[in-house]
């Protein structure tokens, strides 16, 4: 019911030199504080999500720092809890109805088996992260029979959550010695009196081989192999096929934008589906009708037997299309878009949640609120290539100072040491 991951060592200095030299002096000295400290990160999937993603960098980059750093995924004997928690998600980000007693059960339990396989495995800490609401009952049970602070960090938009689920789960925070929001508009109101929160936007890792440089001949000929005609005009949209991500809209606004750029071809790739999201299938399906027989339309999903060196396709996908999108209509942060600013390239956004801390509207890219301003301005953005290269060198550098990894793993760092601090007030630590 639990996997630990393990990973190969890195190279810290890699990252500190990504850092000016302030930034990467608090990082090395905080670092040093909690020398000594065991960190166990906790979260639902190996793979797939930008959870995964940030943990994948972040643990062993904690671990060269000289903090004593474990990952932990659960897994789950119940097949329906990830349907369960996947109704949570969508819930807290504003769907509509209940969960039934049923559904309940099958969550509470599956954490309460976790909870007593932590126990015989004997895994212990000194500070407990836990990712997202399908680990949130976890920090009571955990506060039961472990000590350590325990720190709940939820990445998802929580500006309109279902009333009924957050009168539910609300409670279950009191359980924690610190709530970690990617921003300020996701805290909920009614928090437990005397539950800090500290609000720490996700970030990407610039070294590894989805963001690393790629250059435009390898990108184009990777482009090619994928069966995209290298020499027309590109837009991309990356991210999992969820009803969140809009890529009916995306659909829409390449057909409007074609009409004056008829040359113009579409990708959607949905690489690496998560396996706590059942949706994905469903979705997809829906989306290839929608797409019908437009050959200017491409969708690659992971059950297409694509080959498994899927960041290497995301990275050249990006790097050779002119214009990238996201045009979700929720999203708790959405690290592909700085993914997609990292490499240079003009994006257009949902103006919502996450991604309007990324993009600068009409500086580092545009935020749009409907496919037909997304299709005008992919249209505009074709037509002017020393616009496309102003905001995409724009995008890069906002990037470079606000949304790359060792700045996210300074503020859990941070929020480790004051969760320490605050639970040896209490007692449970």
């Amino acid at each position: 019911m639990i996997d630990i991951i393990e990973y190969p060592e890195t190279d810290a200095q890699r990252y500190l030199d990504l850092m000016s030299p302030n930034a990467a002096g608090r990082l090395t000295k905080l670092a040093a504080r909690l020398s000594g400290r065991n960190v166990i990160h906790i979260n639902s999937t190996a793979y797939g999500g930008g959870v995964a993603e940030i943990l994948h960098s972040a643990v062993p980059l904690s671990n060269a720092l000289g903090v004593d750093t474990r990952r932990v995924v659960i897994t789950p004997k119940e097949p329906r809890f990830f349907d369960v928690t996947k109704r949570i998600h969508n819930m807290l980000q504003g769907a509509e109805g209940r969960l039934s007693d049923d559904e309940l059960a099958v969550y509470y339990g599956c954490l309460d088996d976790v909870a007593d396989e932590v126990q015989r495995t004997g895994l212990s800490a000194d500070i407990w992260f836990l990712h997202d609401p399908q680990l949130l009952p976890l920090g009571r049970l955990l506060n039961q029979c472990h000590a350590g602070a325990r720190i709940w960090i939820v990445h998802i938009d929580l500006t309109q959550p279902n009333p009924w689920l957050m009168d539910e789960l609300l409670p279950l925070t009191a359980a924690y010695d610190k709530l970690v929001c990617s921003l300020d508009a996701y805290v909920p109101a009614r928090l437990p009196e005397g539950l800090e929160v500290q609000i720490a936007p996700p970030a990407i890792d610039p070294l590894t081989l989805k963001n690393s440089a790629m250059s435009p001949e390898q990108a184009a000929e990777i482009t090619g192999a994928l069966g995209i005609d290298a020499s027309r005009p590109l837009v991309t949209q990356v991210s999992r096929f969820d009803i969140w991500k809009d890529p009916w809209g995306v659909i829409d606004a390449y057909r409007l934008a074609r009409k004056t750029h008829p040359g113009l071809q579409l990708a959607l790739l949905g690489l690496s589906q998560a396996n706590d999201d059942p949706e994905g299938a469903q979705v997809v399906e829906s989306v290839r009708d929608y797409a019908g027989g437009d050959r200017g339309i491409h969708l690659f999903f992971s059950p297409d037997g694509l080959p498994a060196t899927n960041d290497e396709i995301v990275n050249a996908l990006q790097t050779h299309s002119e214009v990238l999108v996201q045009k979700s209509t929720r999203e708790g942060f959405g690290l592909t878009v700085s993914e997609g600013m990292w490499k240079g390239k003009p994006i257009i956004g949902g103006n919502v949640g996450g991604i309007r801390r990324q993009i600068v509207d009409g500086e580092s890219g545009y935020l749009v609120d409907s496919a037909d301003e997304a299709g005008k301005r992919i249209a505009q953005l074709l037509a002017d290539p020393d616009l496309r290269a102003t905001i995409g060198s724009n995008a890069k550098e906002r990037v470079r100072q606000r949304f790359l990894i060792p700045r996210l793993l300074y503020d859990y760092l941070q929020a480790a040491q004051r969760a320490c601090s605050a639970s040896l007030q209490t007692g449970t630590g």
